[in-house]
Formats: C-alpha cells, structure tokens, sequence
C-alpha cells in the first residue's frame, strides 16, 4: 500500500498569535489536497488560536516541541498533557536547531519521542548532519546513529505511526536544497535502518519527509522519489508558495 504523503510547515519563531490566524485564513484555499496530510507546526503560544481557525479544514496544528514530563518545575517548558489537551496531533522533534541553540541530544530526543508515543501524539524525529560531515563522508553513518538512538524502546507499531524527517543541515534556511538523488539515498538510508532495527512491515510503513529549502519548484521532483513521503517546511510555509508545495503534482 503506498505511504500517504504529509507535507508539514514548521514556523519556527515566527508569526504573533494574531499574524497566526491571517496567515491560516490565506493559506485555507490553498492548501487542501485530499491525498495528502497538511501540519502547521506553530510556537506554542498560537497553537489555541491556530486549533480555532483550522477548525472545519484539512490543517491539522502540530507544535514544534515539547518537554519530557508530564509536569513540574520545568519553567518555560510545555508538557505533553497540555498539547493532547489543546488538539494537537503532531510534534516535532529533535529539530537541528533545538539542538544547536538549546543543547538537545540524541538521549533527549528519544526521551521526547517516547513521551509523545506514550500520550498519543505523532512525533516527527529530526535528524540531518552538518555541511563538515557531508564533506567528511560520514552522512549517513551519523544519520544511522541519530535513528537508532532516537527509536530505544520504541515499539514496532509505535515506529510504524512515527514521522522521520531527514534535513541536511548546510540546506536549511540557505536556499541551498539537497539534489533529490542526494535527498533519496539518505531517505532511503533511514528506511533500511528501521528495517534493521524492527523489520521490513516497520520500514515500508513509516513515513520520511524531506527538509531543507523547499519550495513550490522543487517539491514535485523531491517528493516523487520513492522514500520521499512529503516534507517538511521551513520558510516556503509561511507563504501562499506553501500552496504549491502541497499541491505538488
């Protein structure tokens, strides 16, 4: 059965609650495809206001983290409860930015994934390598190694609902975009590794995004490769190109 594509924007730290609701009442006509998942992952503080004017259409809100505790003294931190509580279905994780400017690790990415499996949000598990790894030849000896620290514990059937999106790091936010053969191999790459992990089931289950400058002239060719599943948007998200991205074919 083919894998149903999901193309998700993640807005990072942009948008005020009210730009929020302009940005979604413009970008509604645009970006309805039946064939595909449509995620907005907006800051936290939007999520309300986006939940309401998404309400009746095909966007789903996803946020764009979150902690690994259920609550506490966690100050500024966002807990899984309170997403399942305010509609969310969707998280990122992992993303190379958390990483870099907040000091994440592969062991708190797994601690992340393993909350949300266990409140019923989707996780979308991050993974990419820097420009310097590329060059190296180590890309997908360090994707492989982010994969398999990311899934401990995770279950077979848990896998088969998780979304993976490969971002190579030296293309996001560049304008520089990974040629679609050099965005399938690492793609392929990771469906292999989860065919390792779990089995064959797992791996043609699982959905993997493509992520790294985006935009409504390359989705087509990008998101026609067989590993590709969709994507995921940085900037092109916050646009009416998003529609094209959706709208890819």
């Amino acid at each position: 059965m083919a894998r149903r594509k999901i193309i998700a924007g993640n807005w990072k730290m942009n948008m005020t609650p009210t730009e929020a609701v302009a940005l979604i009442e413009e970008l509604k006509p645009l970006v309805v495809n039946e064939e595909a998942d449509v995620v907005f992952c907006v800051p936290a503080i939007d999520i309300i206001p986006a939940m309401e004017a998404a309400r009746g259409t095909n966007i789903h809100i996803g946020a764009e983290n979150m902690y690994f505790e259920e609550k506490g003294a966690y100050t500024g931190e966002i807990s899984p409860k309170m997403l399942v509580d305010a509609g969310v279905k969707y998280v990122i994780i992992g993303h190379s930015e958390r990483r870099e400017y907040f000091a994440e690790t592969d062991e708190t990415v797994n601690k992340k994934v393993l909350k949300a499996f266990e409140h019923g949000l989707t996780p979308i598990i991050c993974c990419g390598e820097s420009l310097t790894q590329r060059e190296q030849g180590i890309t997908i000896d360090w994707i492989r190694q982010q994969i398999k620290i990311a899934f401990l514990n995770v279950t077979a059937d848990q896998a088969k609902a998780a979304v993976i999106a490969y971002e190579p790091i030296w293309a996001i936010g560049t304008g520089k975009t990974a040629t679609s053969d050099q965005a399938e191999e690492v793609c392929a790459a990771i469906r292999v590794c989860i065919g390792e992990i779990y089995d064959e089931a797992t791996a043609e289950a699982i959905r993997i995004q493509y992520g790294g400058s985006v935009n409504g002239a390359n989705a087509a060719e990008l998101f026609a490769k067989p590993n590709i599943d969709g994507g995921l948007v940085g900037g092109a998200s916050l646009k009416p190109d998003f529609g094209k991205i959706v709208n890819y074919k």
